[in-house]
């Protein structure tokens, strides 16, 4: 196949690539009962065990009120719990359960499935420059390796 562009298009195409790897993301944690947001939420929460709402909604990008309703999913699937915080009886801990780690195994899986899609037409090599590359501008443009911002407002996470 030939390349849809030169190096003025990588935006644009970086940009159509984010939007694939997006949606073939939504579709993988789809069966697990999960939307990307809940995903992204679950993978904060199992590195930073009691974060609070209101650090998941600074972390997330998200206006607190969405984070009380998307704990509020991920409570009642049973993936979390939320309980006062002894220290400060203002904020909520969030912690995951049981249940909670077991979906961050799957969500490992279907992570794992997204990238083997989505690089499949590379070579080890190339897959290795590819990510050395996105790495090195993700880091001169700030990106938090841990959280897709644009998550916070994406319909999937509705």
């Amino acid at each position: 196949m030939n390349s849809p562009g030169g190096p003025e298009r990588t935006g644009f195409l970086l940009s159509q690539l984010g939007s694939f790897a997006a949606a073939r993301f939504a579709e993988l944690v789809k069966p697990l009962g999960l939307t990307p947001a809940m995903a992204g939420a679950l993978r904060i929460l199992a590195r930073s065990p009691g974060l609070s709402q209101r650090a998941l909604a600074d972390r997330l990008g998200a206006v607190p009120s969405r984070v009380v309703v998307l704990v509020d999913a991920l409570e009642a699937a049973g993936f979390v719990s939320r309980t006062r915080d002894p220290e400060d009886r203002r904020h909520h801990r969030l912690d995951l359960t049981d249940a909670g780690r077991a979906a961050m195994g799957r969500l490992r899986g279907a992570a794992e499935q997204q990238n083997a899609d989505l690089l499949a037409p590379l070579d080890a090599e190339e897959r290795a420059a590819l990510g050395t590359l996105v790495s090195r501008l993700a880091v001169a443009h700030g990106i938090d390796p841990d959280v897709h911002r644009g998550f916070a407002d994406h319909p999937e996470s509705r």
